[in-house]
C-alpha cells in the first residue's frame, strides 16, 4: 500500500500536497467544493501587518502555459486575519495551517510573525522575502543573502513555530541566499516564487497589466523549480518545500527526487479548483507506476 505521509519541519502530513498561498484564499472558499482536509495542509493568503488593497487593475494576464498576475498582497491585514478568517477557517479544516507573511520592512515581518505565532491553528510560517523593502530604496529582501538572513533572524526571535523562508526566483544565485537563511535560523526553505514577466496588448499598444509586470506563473516554469529545488536541497540542511508549475502527480513525484519534502500547487488551482484534491487522489497510481512505496524515500534521490 502507498504510504504518502511526510515530515516537515517535525510535523506529519497525511501527504505532501499544499495549496500555496494566493492560490487557495483561506480554505474555506474550496471547502464549499471539497472536503479540503484530503489535503497535507495549505499556505493562506499573504498576510501583512496592515490591511492592503492591492494593485490597480488590471492584475491578471494569461501567457502560453501560464499567467501573470500583479495582485499586490491584497488582504485584510493580520488582526483581521485572526479575528475573521482564522475562525471560519477552523470550521473546515482540521489540520495544521501554513501561515504565509509578507513584509516592508524587518519591523513588519518580525511583528506579524509574532501574532500568528500565537494562533493554534498555524503549524508553519512560510515567510515570503520578495517584496520591496521599501526601508532600503525599494531593493527586494529576497535578492540579497544578507538582506534575507536579517528577515530570518527577526522573526526567530519572536516566534517557536518552523519558519520557512519563501525565496524568489528572480537571482543569479539561489544557493547562497538559502544558505545565508539557514545560518541564520531557517527551519526550511520553500521556493520558487513565481518569476518576473510582462505581455503587452498589441491593440492599445501598452502593458496588459496595469503594474505592467507582474509574477510569472504556471506549467511553463516547472523546470526551473525542479532546477532551483535541486540546487538548493542539496546545499543545505534543511527541509525544502518545492513549488512552481506543477500540475500533476508525477510534477509532485520530480520535486521530490530533486530533494522537497512537501510541494506546493499554485496556478493549477485557479484553472481547476479541484486540482490539489485531484493531485492527492493519483499519487498513489502515479507511485505504483513508478515502484514507489512510500513517498519518504525518493526525497533528494535524483
Amino acid at each position: 500500500m502507498a504510504e504518502l505521509k511526510v515530515t516537515l519541519c517535525g510535523i506529519a502530513m497525511d501527504n505532501p500536497i499544499i495549496p500555496a498561498s494566493g492560490c487557495f484564499g483561506y480554505g474555506y472558499e474550496f471547502a464549499e467544493l471539497y472536503d479540503i482536509n484530503c489535503l497535507g495542509s495549505f499556505s493562506f493568503k499573504g498576510t501583512t501587518k496592515d490591511p492592503r488593497f492591492g494593485n490597480p487593475t488590471p492584475r491578471i494576464a494569461e501567457c502560453t502555459a501560464g499567467m501573470i498576475n500583479a495582485v499586490g498582497l491584497q488582504n485584510p491585514g493580520v488582526e483581521k486575519v485572526i479575528s475573521e478568517e482564522l475562525p471560519k477557517l477552523k470550521k473546515c479544516f482540521h489540520k495544521p495551517v501554513m501561515a504565509n507573511v509578507s513584509g516592508f520592512s524587518v519591523e513588519d515581518y518580525a511583528y506579524t510573525c509574532e501574532k500568528l505565532d500565537k494562533e493554534e491553528q498555524v503549524g508553519w510560517l512560510e515567510v515570503n522575502v520578495s517584496c520591496p523593502n521599501v526601508h532600503g530604496g525599494g531593493m527586494s529582501f529576497g535578492t540579497s543573502p544578507e538582506a534575507a538572513a536579517e528577515v530570518t533572524r527577526a522573526v526567530k526571535a519572536v516566534t517557536k513555530k518552523p519558519i520557512i523562508i519563501k525565496l524568489s526566483p528572480n537571482v543569479t544565485d539561489i544557493v547562497s541566499i538559502a544558505k545565508a537563511c539557514e545560518e541564520a535560523g531557517a527551519d526550511g526553505i520553500s521556493l520558487i516564487n513565481t518569476l518576473l514577466g510582462m505581455r503587452i496588448d498589441l491593440r492599445r499598444k501598452a502593458p496588459v497589466i496595469a503594474n505592467k509586470m507582474g509574477g510569472f506563473s504556471g506549467s511553463a516554469i516547472f523546470p526551473v523549480a525542479v532546477r532551483m529545488v535541486y540546487q538548493v536541497a542539496h546545499a543545505v540542511k534543511i527541509p525544502v518545500v518545492g513549488m512552481g508549475g506543477v500540475t500533476t502527480a508525477e510534477d509532485v513525484l520530480e520535486l521530490m527526487m530533486a530533494g522537497a519534502t512537501a510541494v506546493e500547487v499554485g496556478a493549477a488551482n485557479l484553472v481547476n479548483p479541484y486540482a490539489s484534491r485531484d493531485i492527492v487522489a493519483d499519487l498513489p497510481r502515479a507511485m505504483e507506476k513508478y515502484g514507489i512505496q512510500n513517498l519518504s524515500d525518493i526525497i533528494g534521490i535524483a
